[in-house]
């Protein structure tokens, strides 16, 4: 198996309320970022702990995902995230913090490759473009609703 990590920061120049409001509200996540989310659906709640089944865009595919995730109020969320059909698993931890200038995302994705064929392009295909892409379809489209 092979581990990849993925870590980034972005700034938004929004309140963290607004930030947190919007990326914890999963079920409204393919209104909000469709190039990434077709459908999610809470599936088991306790507390802010969450199960979901997400329907998800990737390299022009749609792969369905199982997440569990944990709620960190005010401050982002904990997944993992399972993906057979891909060949995909991970932890991916989006965190939040308070910036002169806005809200600070911290972003990290540890992915692990089962799939034999998906390691060999894995570093450059997971890893670079779809940081840039994620980017394109989260960050901007985060940047466009609440950046004033």
């Amino acid at each position: 198996m092979k581990d990849i990590t993925l870590h980034v920061k972005w700034l938004i120049k929004a309140p963290l309320t607004e930030v947190f409001n919007m990326m914890t509200d999963f079920e409204k996540w393919p209104e909000y970022f469709p190039k990434v989310a077709e459908s999610i659906r809470i599936i088991k709640r306790e507390g802010n702990s969450l199960e979901m089944d997400a329907t998800v865009k990737s390299f022009g595919q749609k792969f369905p995902v199982k997440m569990k995730t944990v709620i960190l109020p005010l401050k982002g969320y904990i997944s993992n995230n399972e993906s057979p059909k891909f060949g995909t698993s991970g932890r991916e931890e989006l965190l939040l913090s308070l910036h002169p200038e806005g809200t600070m995302i911290d972003y990290t994705y540890q992915v692990s490759i089962h799939k034999r064929w998906l390691r060999i392009v894995a570093k450059p295909l997971i890893g670079w473009f779809s940081m840039k892409y994620w980017q394109k379809a989260v960050i901007d489209e985060l940047r466009k609703r609440l950046e004033k």
